[in-house]
């Protein structure tokens, strides 16, 4: 089958561009003697998490436990879950662990406690991370503040849990406004988090492993002495906000939209089928600040981008195109690829994605975790 073959719209997926990305982020992983642990919530589909840990990858992380379900029932055998799981959710995490290795972050002391009682009832040990905020304002206990020595400690004594170490996101990267930022963002998460280890290893608690995550910041944490891990999900595929950050090339990005020109309402304006149920709605970052709600590319090939055409506005099933020289070729009947902002979303929003080998199709991949919010 061509692409040209294909109703609009379709999420499709480069094979060559999305294995070239998993082997690079592998290779700089292993070079500084850094374990990968990619986060699957980017594609949601077991068979791309098994490609990377064929490649390598120590395992997955998964955002929440019906995420971690799919990928353990496809047989993947260590997911991290780094995101605040509350004991309410203990039969589920216990039937988790029966079926793959299992590790939570934990980041307030009633919740550790809650699955330290858990883990003691059913005579489990669980491993746990402490979250630390770097920088975020999300999740995670604050470095700077004397609190968090003894909130370590506390955690490392309670019976059924066992502290493997410390874990961040420097998700404020994301807002950078340079290269030099980002490096900044990405020293300064790793003086953090080897400030607090260096003071619970002198109270006597060791504190094996030292997780970072975030695609843009991945470039320069992996060089920073004293982490152990690199957890970035969007790296896989990319997307046009990766390569505002200067984390891929318009090349490097695996993910692309085929969308069709269903109106043109005037000589500087068309309709794509690929609204907001397509694309999401999420802005777009970057040091340049660019603008719209995803890039047209000038050809099916998704080579370069035209520069021309902003997608200045979307509604559930539109995405109103404006060409900035006050005209564009496109004809209803035609069809072209959009890069999305963030392609995180777009995987949460299709059923299967189509794999692709240049015109292409050669195989339909099930989204399996989509949905998975719970």
């Amino acid at each position: 089958m061509k692409l040209t073959d294909l109703l609009t719209p379709q999420v499709l997926v480069d094979r060559a561009r999305l294995l070239a990305n998993i082997d690079r982020m592998q290779a700089s992983a292993d070079a500084c003697t850094v374990a990968l642990r990619p986060h699957a919530k980017t594609h949601k589909i077991p068979v791309v998490a098994k490609w990377q840990i064929e490649r390598g990858a120590v395992g997955i992380c998964c955002a929440k436990i019906g995420e971690a379900e799919v990928f353990a029932e496809a047989g993947i055998e260590d997911i991290r879950l780094p995101y605040p799981v509350n004991p309410v959710n203990a039969p589920r995490l216990l039937a988790l662990m029966d079926r793959c290795r299992v590790s939570i972050i934990v980041d307030h002391l009633a919740v550790a406690r809650g699955w330290s009682g858990v883990m003691q009832t059913s005579g489990r040990t669980l491993d746990v991370l402490v979250k630390v905020d770097v920088g975020t304002n999300r999740c995670g206990i604050a470095p700077t503040l004397p609190g968090s020595l003894r909130f370590v400690q506390h955690v490392a004594t309670l019976p059924g849990l066992r502290l493997r170490g410390l874990l961040s996101h420097a998700g404020h990267g994301y807002l950078a406004a340079s290269e030099h930022a980002l490096a900044q963002i990405a020293g300064e998460e790793a003086d953090l988090l080897n400030a607090l280890s260096d003071e619970a290893c002198e109270s006597g608690i060791a504190i094996e492993e030292i997780s970072v995550g975030a695609t843009p910041t991945a470039r320069f944490s992996v060089s920073e002495g004293g982490v152990t891990e690199l957890r970035p999900g969007t790296y896989a595929y990319f997307d046009r906000t990766q390569v505002a950050l200067g984390a891929a090339r318009i090349e490097d990005c695996a993910l692309t939209v085929l969308a069709m020109v269903v109106s043109k309402p005037a000589a500087d304006r068309v309709v794509l089928d690929c609204g907001s149920k397509t694309l999401s709605a999420d802005p777009p970052h970057g040091f340049d600040r660019p603008e719209g709600y995803g890039a047209v590319f000038c050809d099916l090939d998704a080579s370069a981008v035209d520069a021309n055409l902003l997608v200045e506005k979307l509604s559930e099933e539109h995405a109103v195109v404006r060409a900035r020289s006050g005209s564009t070729r496109l004809e209803p009947g035609e069809c072209v690829r959009v890069l999305p902002n963030h392609v995180c979303p777009v995987s949460n929003l299709v059923d299967s994605v189509r794999l692709i080998e240049g015109a292409d199709v050669i195989d339909t991949l099930a989204v399996s975790a989509r949905g998975r919010i719970v």
